[in-house]
């Protein structure tokens, strides 16, 4: 295992993130292998310290201050390939393997089921903790289970799709459950054709299928599918590239609000929405004799509904375009895309914050609406 006595000086969070902010941690550690990354968490777990895990970097901001506790890098690598029903394929990955990296390899394979998650930056053993999603595609589509270290027992356990409780941006790990994800299993399909390229699955976002030429629903290659993603991604600033100041981000900074469907209306008419659950199909029901008897008639949902909003919307109709930033500050608004807040070289992990404190002002103040961060804020608040 990782031996604290002997880790060397620890380097500062701003080397090992993407928003390139944060001090220098009291200890960092990186254990290489699975067995290794058990043994130095239970480890640092017995010491009682304060202590944080981190992966690939891009949904963490860490104060300047540094971290009085011990960081535990996850940097286990390994993809292996397991037995599947017939037309799937089943493979776990080790926590500390790349996301896009991941992705790279299925469409290598000809496997579909995670095409539209190129480009997204971090560890994949961090993806279940936001379940993350982009171009109408959700690692809950394809998860099966984590493995996963348990802060409260010690215990190593198989966590199931179900009971991480997958939803928008959110899992029973971001919501509270603490410990490490040691390794990720997904089922994907074999989109391997007898004749032709491996196909995508259906394609589900409006943009996607623009950029591609095809109608939604269409089915495309699983490789042209992944180089339009990246290309979109990097229009954006959505994809690093050391020459492009826009990619020096967390990526989306606020996740897109849900409200309920009498709020929205509230809203002007041309803020765009989206029902968080399917519309509920229409029901043909024969008229007898005597018509139609209540006890046939389906009941309505109970509960409000509810609807997704878009942040990025909120926050240009309430002002704030695209490269704004704060007098005298380095951080500003991507000149691509107004979700990502950006670190325009030097800026400060207190920068960061006060331009996200201003945008949620704003917005809560010109529609009501509290938008709410989407990386983990170390030793930061909003």
């Amino acid at each position: 295992m990782t031996d604290p006595s002997t880790a060397s000086a620890a380097p500062a969070l701003a080397t090992l993130t993407t928003m390139r902010v944060g001090g220098v941690p009291d200890r960092l550690l990186e254990p290489a292998t699975r067995d290794e990354l058990v043994a130095t968490a239970l480890q640092v777990w017995g010491e009682g310290g304060d202590w944080l895990l981190l992966g690939g970097g891009s949904n963490t901001i860490a104060s300047d201050d540094g971290f009085p506790g011990t960081v535990i890098h996850v940097v286990t690598r390994g993809i292996e390939r397991l037995d599947a029903p017939p037309g799937r394929v089943r493979i776990r990955v080790e926590a500390g393997e790349p996301w896009d990296e991941v992705v790279a390899h299925a469409v290598r394979n000809g496997w579909s089921g995670v095409e539209a998650l190129s480009g997204i930056p971090g560890s994949t053993g961090a993806a279940p903790f936001q379940n993350i999603g982009a171009y109408g595609q959700e690692l809950a589509s394809s998860l099966v289970a984590i493995d996963f270290l348990d802060y409260a027992t010690g215990d190593a356990r198989r966590m199931t799709k179900a009971e991480l409780a997958l939803g928008y941006r959110t899992s029973v790990l971001k919501r509270g459950l603490a410990g490490v994800v040691l390794a990720v299993e997904l089922e994907l399909a074999d989109a391997n054709e007898p004749m032709g390229a491996p196909l995508s699955q259906p394609v589900a976002y409006a943009q996607l299928a623009d950029a591609l030429g095809v109608p939604l629903g269409s089915r495309v290659s699983v490789a042209e599918l992944r180089r339009a993603v990246i290309t979109l991604r990097a229009s954006k600033g959505m994809v690093l590239d050391p020459d492009d100041v826009d990619s020096v981000s967390a990526g989306s900074f606020f996740t897109n609000p849900i409200v309920s469907e009498n709020f929205a209306r509230s809203l002007p008419a041309a803020a765009p929405r989206w029902p968080v659950e399917p519309a509920e199909p229409d029901v043909v029901r024969a008229l007898g004799p005597g018509g139609v008897h209540p006890d046939d008639v389906p009941r309505l949902a109970e509960g409000p509904y509810e609807v997704k909003l878009s942040a990025a919307w909120l926050i240009e109709q309430a002002g704030i375009r695209r490269g704004f930033a704060l007098p005298g500050s380095q951080a500003a608004i991507s000149t691509k895309h107004t979700l990502a807040l950006t670190n325009r070289g030097g800026a400060g992990a207190d920068e960061i914050v006060q331009l996200a404190s201003y945008v949620q002002g704003r917005v809560q103040s010109e529609f009501g609406v509290i938008l709410h961060p989407e990386p983990v804020l170390v030793g930061l608040s909003l």
